[in-house]
């Protein structure tokens, strides 16, 4: 079996395919970092949480009831938006940060970007320690 790099596994809420490649951007820049779809899987150990903001600024469904039963293993929470909701911009990564008490790791606009894949991929490897 191989070791990976990060012990902290990606899991992800994508409703139209941003967050999905983002997070799989990710997962490849950390040497392979294990990445969980929470509609399909389930964490088995503590995990940095990828997901949209719906609406006027609220959590998903999907995520909030996921959360419900697995929210015990979250460490971090990075949330997309659209730059143009104004205050309400990725403000699921905000109710997520203050219901679970975990950081917000970064705010993407739409996709993100290589700073913002930089940002979690240096968050990820702090928290297994493998920092350059």
């Amino acid at each position: 079996m191989v070791q990976r790099l990060i012990t902290v596994q990606l899991v992800y809420d994508s409703l139209t395919g941003n967050v999905r490649r983002f997070a799989q951007a990710v997962a490849l820049e950390c040497g392979g970092a294990e990445l969980l779809d929470l509609r399909q899987q389930t964490p088995e150990r503590e995990f940095l949480l990828l997901t949209y903001t719906f609406g006027t600024g609220e959590v998903p469904v999907t995520t909030r009831k996921f959360l419900q039963s697995h929210g015990h293993l979250l460490r971090g929470v990075v949330a997309s938006g659209s730059f143009h909701w104004g205050r309400n911009f990725a403000r699921a990564a905000d109710l997520i940060a203050a219901e679970y008490r975990v950081p917000v790791v970064a705010k993407l606009n739409k996709g993100g970007t290589l700073g913002d894949r930089q940002t979690v991929s240096h968050w990820l490897r702090s928290m297994n320690g493998t920092l350059d």
